[in-house]
């Protein structure tokens, strides 16, 4: 969304609930029936991906940072709804203003609030998380981040920031100073016993799972109506589906195919949210360490006319998905943002011709069954996560699609932590993952942490981890697409900008360093029965998946026992 230089935003607050009783119920034999009507000792029970072993991991910068952190635990100072392009919540910020030029917003933070260990939550605070280094990557274009009075803070930056609203106020992290300063190797700090400012502390972490209970000096404690929160490790879907239908899960975003197998027990309902573009991540730069011939452009150019979307859509997604644009642009939430039609949505239908003649463009002659160049073979493997049945049934449908074009692709499936492992440090070749959608109604913060380079800090090479908060797996680094961008964080008017993301999507629709798949389906479900307030389709207050980050925290907060 669009904001003029002046405008100051007064923004409300979270909304409160009543209370639950304490108590946990494991995840065992009838444990589905304890606290049934949602007055029970029990927790609310959660899987949001989490697989076994867990291990204690609160550091909301790191890879593999448990979900309950990032938002439970973990505050930025505003909530964006990426659902709807509405005004952003205050969480720990009450306001905020531009200066005439842009490049400095004065920052009103609520009064009185408190860590979860006691001591004061100041504008101190505020300053030292936007001046750590975690938050403030190089490039980031902060000058000063200084605090004024105990409630208040500016930021100054070199350049106008008004494109970057979202992942100033609404993606960084607020730290205690008390306890980060000590905080030198923030990458490898497990952070086990972490103090935030959300509405959750950490009770315990097992392998199998972790509870969050009430912080008592959360700023609406005594409105929150959930006072106890398990995240449930769970190895795969089928499982997942399986717990959901028996009772013994009350909220998870996942794939199901026939829905009616999990709320026909009169407890769970659910919601589809599309908003994730599903893709293939492509190891794609030689410059910084990939191998392999997926670094060809022509190589993912015919790969990208070989894939029946549609097929993919209907055998994989069982129609759930929606249809995604190579611009990355959501539609049609952003189709005022595509700068040619051309490009507005990626070819659904599988052009094997097409693809062939692509190949042989670039020098690819067909050996047998497959293409080759210089004697070597067009040869990839393609990983998934084991258990992700959609991605896993996606994968296998792209093989089929790839080798009917002369493209031999082997799929495999690997474990969570292989799949971080290798997409952190460009250790693949290809892989079938998601790209966080934007929180707002303009695709720049895709363009800036998905396809920024070595210039603007988004990426790294292979054997070294992308750098926190960016998440350019495919080691794309094109000086055009980096020049756009910084570009497009200074401008407030429209059409410019429009100018400057139509100069990124040529690039990155030539390019293809992830070839678009599907807008992912995001099926959400929900235990109606005995507790209240979740996101419904008559009141998309957020996106309603439990490992949204700092969405979730925000949803926690909304719900109530049902009696």
């Amino acid at each position: 969304m669009i904001r003029n230089g002046r405008r100051k935003i007064a923004l409300t607050a979270v909304a409160g609930a009543s209370v639950l009783a304490l108590g946990l119920t494991a995840c065992g034999a009838g444990g589905g029936n304890e606290g049934s009507g949602g007055d029970g000792d029990r927790a609310l029970r959660v899987w949001a991906g989490s697989q076994t072993p867990i291990t204690a991991n609160y550091n909301p910068f790191a890879p593999t940072v448990l979900h309950g952190a990032t938002g439970p635990i973990y505050e930025t100072l505003f909530f964006y709804n990426k659902t709807a392009d509405s005004e952003p919540v205050g969480l720990i910020g009450d306001s905020f203003e531009y200066n005439e030029d842009g490049t400095a917003i004065t920052i009103t933070i609520k009064p009185d609030l408190k860590w979860s260990d006691g001591e004061p939550l100041t504008a101190a605070d505020v300053a030292f998380s936007f001046n750590y280094e975690a938050n403030n990557p190089e490039g980031n274009g902060l000058v000063s981040a200084e605090a004024t009075d105990d409630t208040t803070v500016v930021l100054t930056y070199a350049t106008a920031q008004y494109t970057t609203e979202y992942q100033r106020l609404g993606s960084t992290y607020i730290l205690p100073e008390h306890v980060w300063s000590e905080v030198d190797d923030f990458a490898n700090f497990t952070n086990e016993e972490p103090v935030g400012s959300g509405a959750y502390v950490v009770e315990k972490t097992t392998s199998e799972s972790y509870t969050l209970v009430a912080n008592e000096y959360f700023r609406d404690a005594a409105d929150l109506g959930v006072k106890k929160v398990q995240y449930i490790a769970v190895d795969n879907n089928q499982t997942a589906q399986d717990l959901l239908a028996s009772g013994e899960l009350d909220w998870t975003s996942m794939f199901i195919p026939n829905p009616d197998d999990v709320t026909s027990n009169g407890v769970i309902d659910w919601i589809n949210t599309p908003q994730d573009p599903t893709v293939l991540y492509t190891c794609s730069n030689a410059e910084l360490g990939c191998t392999g011939p997926q670094t060809d452009v022509a190589v993912r150019q015919a790969l990208n006319v070989a894939i029946d979307r549609a097929a993919i859509k209907d055998k994989a997604f069982v129609g759930l998905t929606g249809d995604i644009s190579p611009t990355f642009a959501l539609l049609p939430r952003d189709e005022k943002w595509v700068a040619d039609s051309a490009n507005e949505v990626s070819p659904q239908e599988a052009n094997v011709a097409e693809a062939g003649e692509i190949l042989e463009a670039a020098g690819y002659t067909k050996d047998g069954d497959y293409y080759a160049k210089d004697g070597k073979p067009v040869e990839l493997s393609l990983i998934s996560v084991d258990g992700w049945t959609d991605y896993n049934d996606a994968a296998k449908l792209i093989a089929e699609q790839a080798e009917a074009a002369g493209i031999k692709i082997t799929a495999s499936t690997v474990q969570w932590q292989e799949f971080v492992d290798a997409r952190q440090g460009g250790d693949y070749q290809l892989i079938v993952g998601g790209v966080v959608g934007t929180s707002v109604a303009d695709p720049f913060q895709i363009y800036r942490d998905w396809f920024g380079g070595t210039a603007v800090q988004s990426t790294s090479p292979v054997g070294t981890e992308v750098p926190a908060g960016r998440w350019n797996f495919s080691r794309y680094s094109n000086p055009v697409v980096d020049t756009a961008i910084q570009a497009a964080i200074s401008t407030i008017d429209e059409a410019e900008k429009k100018e400057l993301y139509g100069t990124i999507q040529t690039e990155i629709v030539r390019d293809l360093p992830y070839i678009p798949l599907v807008i992912n389906a995001t099926q959400t479900f929900y235990n109606s029965r005995d507790f209240t307030g979740w996101v419904t389709e008559d009141d998309l207050y957020s996106f309603p998946a439990p490992w949204e980050k700092v969405a979730s925290g925000y949803v926690l907060t909304h719900l109530k026992p049902a009696n």
